[in-house]
This record gives structure tokens, sequence and C-alpha cells, in this order.
């Protein structure tokens, strides 16, 4: 990128009207984000056809997933919010160091990962909840995702970069282009070729190494802001410290997604292999109507960062009281379509199977009533996040699956049975809003005072 494209992007990200700054850079991360979530639900739904214990072992291994995708987004999430600020305050060279430190940091730990993952792998997903009817299914599913897991971490890594850039679409051509290659060797694999649930494994890392090719391509052509090399990695312990302490939000916000899903997997174990079957179904669809609130506070992230590091606090302000209303209105929307059509999104899944269907449909409206809440608690956790706020944004990401949601689930069923397990979630959802209101006051305020330091810096005050 030549300096006149350079002060162009600087003109767009600090210029343009912030309602359509952010529709702009969320569009792109919402289809993102959604087909992501559609391609996980496509795994879902095509191994469902094999059995409820190979529809388990989805929901078992769906926990690697969250860790992999833990370290790729700690990692991106973390050196993403900081090389945006780095490109605001017209830090090019800093930019591309931290990019560069970031994927080769997140290399090795992907790497350490996949081989401690296909050693132990069936002392893991025993850990993970499977019971002995999943385990085959899910040790056959999680053998290809560890062999995948770096370009998936890396993939994560550099989607996160380009939205920090605020080049959003172009991480979106690199995820939707391996998203939909994924559904569509999903059946090839699992069905034509007989691979079964090693086949849905094998069409993710396939979809996964392309989508990691696309996203490389466009650092080693230019595209971006920052570049990737090897030359322009960090020798100071200080420069991972911060990644990870600016990327610790999203670690605990994942990495608690992970031990939760944990949790919530052997918790359900005790009541069949349909409760198992039926939550992770459940949390599947949850998570698909989640995810538009998650490309959407994504979409919003580079324009606080960016114009935090510019110093126009006035314009950070005006992202979140338009991310947080919109993201709300977002959500609404999302909850009245998963309580409305519960049954046929459960059924979709295992129609045939009526206590999947029980479970499911109760566990699907019992979190849907609680989408809407989310629209403040993401802004106000990524905007938190985004200006360097790493403590409340870390305190915040670790309420709704870790100091609400786990205590919960540990505690609930063994009270009140398989309802325990169903209402964990929405009352983790309504504990963590309440939380969020204090932190959004405060975050308001600490802007506030931002603008009118500034104020008095420019009137000689």
């Amino acid at each position: 990128m030549d300096d006149k494209e350079r002060m162009e992007h600087y003109r767009k990200m600090t210029e343009t009207p912030v309602p359509k700054l952010i529709g702009r850079l969320a569009v792109p991360t919402i289809i993102s984000m959604l087909v992501s979530a559609i391609y996980n639900t496509a795994d879902t739904y095509f191994v469902a056809k094999l059995g409820t214990s190979a529809a388990g072992a989805v929901g078992i291994v769906f926990s690697i997933m969250a860790i992999i995708q833990a370290i790729g987004f700690t990692i991106g999430m973390g050196a993403g919010n900081i090389l945006s600020r780095q490109l605001g305050a017209k830090r090019d060279e800093d930019a591309t160091k931290t990019a560069s430190s970031g994927f080769f940091f997140a290399l090795v730990l992907s790497l350490v990962l996949a081989f401690i993952g296909i050693v132990f792998r069936p002392a893991l997903m025993r850990l993970l909840g499977a019971t002995e009817t999943i385990l085959p299914y899910a040790e056959a599913y999680a053998q290809y995702i560890f062999i995948g897991c770096p370009v998936m971490c890396l993939s994560f890594v550099m989607n996160n970069y380009l939205r920090a850039e605020g080049k959003a679409m172009l991480g979106m051509v690199g995820i939707t282009t391996g998203g939909m290659l994924n559904i569509v060797l999903d059946p090839i694999f699992i069905f034509a070729f007989g691979f079964g649930t090693a086949g849905a494994a094998m069409a993710t890392a396939l979809s996964q190494l392309v989508s990691f090719c696309i996203l490389l391509s466009f650092f080693l052509r230019g595209k971006s802001s920052v570049r990737i090399s090897l030359k322009m990695v960090s020798g100071s312990v200080g420069t991972y410290i911060q990644i990870v302490k600016i990327g610790m939000p999203t670690l605990m916000r994942q990495g608690l997604a992970s031990i939760a899903s944990i949790s919530l997997n052997v918790a359900a174990a005790s009541f069949g292999d349909a409760a198992v079957a039926a939550m992770s179904i459940a949390g599947k669809i949850s998570m698909f109507a989640f995810s538009a609130m998650l490309g959407f506070g994504q979409g919003f992230q580079p324009v606080a960062s960016f114009n935090y590091g510019a110093e126009l606090y006035g314009r950070v302000k005006e992202a979140v009281r338009f991310t947080a209303i919109t993201g709300t209105v977002i959500m609404t929307a999302a909850a009245a379509v998963c309580i409305i059509f519960a049954h046929p999104l459960i059924g979709a899944f295992r129609a045939d199977d009526p206590e999947v269907m029980e479970i499911g449909v109760m566990a699907l409206r019992l979190q849907a009533i609680l989408l809407p809440l989310t629209g403040l608690v993401t802004t106000t956790n990524m905007g938190l996040q985004s200006t360097g706020q790493a403590l409340p944004a870390t305190v915040l990401a670790m309420a709704r699956q870790g100091i609400c949601f786990i205590p919960l689930i540990l505690i609930l069923p063994s009270h009140l049975g398989i309802l325990g397990v169903e209402i964990a979630q929405p009352l983790s959802d309504f504990i963590t809003f309440i939380a969020a209101v204090f932190f959004f006051v405060s975050f308001q305020r600490m802007l506030n005072g931002k603008e009118a330091g500034k104020a008095q810096n420019h009137t000689g005050l």
C-alpha cells in the first residue's frame, strides 16, 4: 500500500460518518460470522443424520474448536487492536512489527496444541464429556480438527488483522470462500465417500486451508496496511505480553466458552446421549443468532480503536451508542425468530428423536429470551477492549461463560434436573447484563474525561 492509499484509508476511518462507516465494516464481518456459524451448524446437521451419538460427538469436539478459536482470536484481536491504534497514530512500521509478532506467536502455540491433541486424543475426548457410545465418533472427528489446527488458528489471526485495519471485505472473502466450500464438502465426505464423522472434520480442515491461503495472499500481495515478515518479529517479551493483555478479554470469552461447553457436556451426559445432542443443537442455533451481534461488534471495533488512537473521542462515543442500540434491535429480531420457530429449527436436525426435540426446543427458547441483552454486553466488552481497557474488558468477558455460567451449570442440574441444564445459560446472560450496565456507564465517563482533557489542551487551559 503506497502513501496515497494510506492517507485515503486514514481519512475514511476518521472522517466517514460513524453509522455509515460501522455499517460498511459490519456487513462483511456479519457475513463472515454467519458463514462461519453456518458451516459449524452444517457439520452438526449432516453428522446428526448418522445418529444421536454422532450428533453428540460434534458437541464434544466443539470444545476443541473453541480452544483453537480462542488462540486465534486472542492473538488476532490483541495484536489487531494494537496495530489499529498504531495505524490511527500513523506509526505504520510499529503496526507491521505487531502483526508479524502476533502471526508467528500464534503459529507456535497452535503447533503445540495440535501435537498435544493428536497424542492424547482418546483421553481428551473422555475428559471433554464423551460417553462410551459417543467416544468413537468424537475421536474420528477430533483427529482431523487437530491436524488442521495451525491453519485454522492463523486464519482467525489474519482475518482479525484485516478487520482491525478497516478492510473487513478482504477478510470476508477469505472466510466465506472456505465456509461455502465446507458446506459443499460435508455431504460428499460424510456420505458419498463414507468417511462418517471424520469426513465432516476433513471438510472443515480442507476448507480452512483454502481460507488460510486466500488470507495470506492479501498480506503477501500488499493488499493490507501491514505486512507479515519473519524479519519484523519482535524479540521483546513485552510485545507478546501486551498482545496477550489486550487480547485477554477474548481469551477469557473464548477460553471460558470452551470450559463452559465441557461443563455443559458433562452435566448433560448424566441425562443421556439425547441431552448432549439436544444441548449441542440448541447451542449451535443460538450461537448462529448471536454471531450476527459478534459480526456487528467486530465492525464497530476498528472504528473505536482507530479513532481512539487518533484521539477523536467524540467519534468513539458515537460509535458506542450506535452499536449498542442497533445491536439490541438485531438481537431482538433474532430472538423472535428462535422463539417462534424453535420446533422446526430443532426438528431440522433430529426430528425423529422425541427426547432430543423436547429438550432442544425448551433450551433454545430459554436462551433466545435473553438474546436482546447481548447487544449492550457485547458493545461494552468490545469497546473496552478496543480502547485498551484490558482489565474491565477481561472481567466482563469472564462473566457470561465463566464467573456466572460455570457455577450455575455445576449447581443447578443436581437440584432442578434437566431444567437446570437448560436455564443455566439464560440465567448467566441476565446476571452478565446487570454487570455490563455498570461497565458501560464507567466507559462513557472515561471517554468524556478524555474528550474534556483534549479540549483543555487545545485551548491552552
